[in-house]
């Protein structure tokens, strides 16, 4: 889900060092699950933590200086599609951020704005039944097609691709804004999350080829901030422009903001000429899309659809492991993989993929249901609830933007990425605790606030680093496939955190009689107007111990990412764009 734009002025300041560039990661955003939309229905001010969480990671370093030691190039390294760039000028540094902020925008803020509207489509179209597949539906177009998309830009250029996936997320949003039907509207969104996949992607790898990595940090803090601050507008938007218009225009407002975009992205890219011809993993990206699809849909159905110990369940997941060594057995013998495995070999690009899944699975696993706790615990309506997340977004933005700022100027960045991922791990844990004892609203706002500065010294800093780590020539699907663990650790989180929550509410609701605990989940501090106090008490006892387990689980997620990265030797930033000898 959401972002805002920040764009022009801040990007003018950020070009005072005229960067140049290399490699650039991107973030991920993971895509809507039912889990999610119902946690979202419940407070809609609060449904805007998603994307806040999905924001990006940031940066680490590299080796000696100039050069970076741990980045995997070896003998198997395949030719450079894309010649790594020359030094530009402010001016197009400028238009390039403003044009992948814009298009970030797109794809952040779209997810939160048509959840806000997703009644209103019921109410016009019917299909409630079908209604998550609104959002399941772009989960899986956008999710499969990351990788994809990042590995195509190294070969034909972040230009075209960038053409590409806008213009399928623009005729998707269209689409879906004159759908006559629910079936519509789903195949709709299916098409918007094909473009959408390529969004973030491109995004941030087109800023790895107009700023090095001694000067990236400044501008990953950007695009945090963006996400943070898109988090908030995102459901306020589409509130606003759901009873102000229709919640046709939730879709229709992308049109000239994704048109914009594609200017500022044709005026500041310029194509890079390829190299020899590859030829592209086909059988890999279908074997990776249907073992992700299986995994998905596995997630979203699971518990719902038909039970965790199911015969479906069993059936789903190992076909999920079937598809998934199949596509590790292609890659092997692929002349052009998807994924060049040998990139794992290097340290600092394995921790870096997988931390950066781990802090998604984290975050999502307890922001999606900190307003459910906020309003059935703590007795909050919904826009208090969601007024509850600020301190996380301001802690985000003030920190992404400054700390930034301060990492270009070192040159290093694994003081801040420790400190982040520790800020993180500390405000995960204090959330459980103060959850359990039933602490007061202020101490939940000091969390909020550590979490927000964690998120926004972290999420950069690790991106950089595993941008700094690879070649030029791969950047694109370095960044395709952290973005794709992204979203998977995101999807993870949530499903993982929902099953435990359901479970402990179905074991305590045997104590409560005559109460659906199910049906508060789904409708909210509405329905404890119609119980008795004692009634209350006990159902928000129920959700105070399952919703603590939500969050303990992330705090121990996030210890266990901070102790990874601690293992990783320091290195600087590289200052210039060209691959240096490895």
């Amino acid at each position: 889900m959401p972002d805002r734009y920040a764009p022009a002025a801040p990007a003018a300041e950020d070009n005072s060092a005229a960067p140049a560039a290399e490699e650039s990661s991107a973030t991920s955003t993971t895509g809507d699950s039912p889990a999610v939309a119902a946690a979202q229905n419940i407070a809609p001010a609060g449904s805007a933590a998603k994307p806040a969480a999905g924001a990006q990671a940031g940066a680490a370093t590299a080796p000696d200086g100039a050069a970076t030691a741990w980045a995997a190039a070896g003998p198997d390294a395949g030719a450079s599609a894309t010649a790594a760039p020359a030094m530009p000028g402010r001016g197009k540094v400028r238009t390039v951020m403003a044009g992948a902020l814009l298009t970030m925008c797109l794809a952040a803020l779209d997810q939160n704005i048509v959840n806000t509207a997703l009644p209103r489509m019921v109410g016009d179209l019917g299909g409630m039944a079908h209604l998550s597949w609104v959002v399941t539906a772009f989960m899986l177009t956008s999710t499969v097609t990351t990788p994809l998309y990042g590995k195509l830009s190294d070969i034909y250029g972040r230009r075209r691709l960038f053409f590409v996936a806008i213009l399928l997320f623009l005729a998707g949003s269209f689409a879906s804004g004159a759908a006559q039907s629910m079936g519509q509207l789903i195949a709709f969104r299916a098409l918007q999350g094909l473009g959408a996949g390529g969004l973030l992607v491109l995004a941030q790898a087109a800023i790895g080829d107009v700023v090095s990595p001694r000067e990236r940090p400044r501008y990953q803090g950007l695009f945090t901030g963006t996400f943070a601050l898109a988090s908030v507008a995102g459901p306020l938007l589409g509130g606003f422009i759901t009873s102000a218009l229709s919640w046709r225009w939730v879709f229709y407002v992308n049109l000239p903001v994704g048109a914009l975009a594609m200017v500022l992205v044709a005026m500041g890219l310029k194509q890079q000429p390829s190299g020899v011809a590859r030829r592209i993993d086909y059988i890999g990206a279908v074997l990776l899309a249907g073992a992700t699809a299986a995994l998905l849909l596995l997630l979203a159905w699971g518990g719902t659809e038909f039970p965790w110990g199911s015969v479906e369940t069993a059936g789903m997941a190992a076909l999920t492991v079937l598809l998934f060594v199949l596509f590790l057995w292609q890659e092997t013998r692929a002349p052009e993989p998807l994924i060049r495995l040998s990139l794992f070999r290097n340290p600092i690009y394995a921790r870096g993929v997988t931390v950066g899944g781990m802090m998604v699975f984290a975050m999502l696993g307890s922001t999606v249901f900190l307003p459910l706790y906020f309003q059935l615990v703590l007795g909050m309506d919904p826009a208090r609830a969601g007024a509850m997340l600020l301190p996380q977004v301001v802690g985000m933005v003030v920190t992404s933007v400054i700390g930034g700022r301060i990492v270009s100027k070192l040159g290093r960045n694994k003081p801040f990425l420790l400190a982040g991922l520790g800020l993180e791990a500390v405000a995960l844990g204090s959330l459980a605790i103060f959850a359990y004892v039933g602490a007061p609203p202020a101490l939940f706002l000091v969390s909020m606030g550590l979490l927000g500065m964690g998120m926004g010294m972290g999420m950069p800093n690790l991106t950089t680093a595993v941008q700094n780590a690879v070649a030029h020539k791969e950047l694109g699907a370095a960044t395709g496939a952290m973005t794709f663990a992204r979203s998977l650790g995101g999807a993870v989180g949530v499903a993982t955190s929902g099953t435990i929550m359901a479970q402990r509410l179905l074991a305590a609701s045997h104590g409560i009689g005559g109460v659906d605990v199910g049906a508060i989940t789904e409708h909210g501090i509405q329905a404890l107007a119609h119980l008795t106090s004692a009634q209350q008490l006990a159902v928000s006892d129920a959700y105070r111990t399952a919703l603590t387990g939500c969050f303990l689980l992330s705090g121990v997620v996030m210890t266990l990412a901070l102790l990874l990265v601690l293992g990783l030797p320091e290195q600087t930033l590289r200052d210039g764009i060209e691959d240096k000898a490895r």
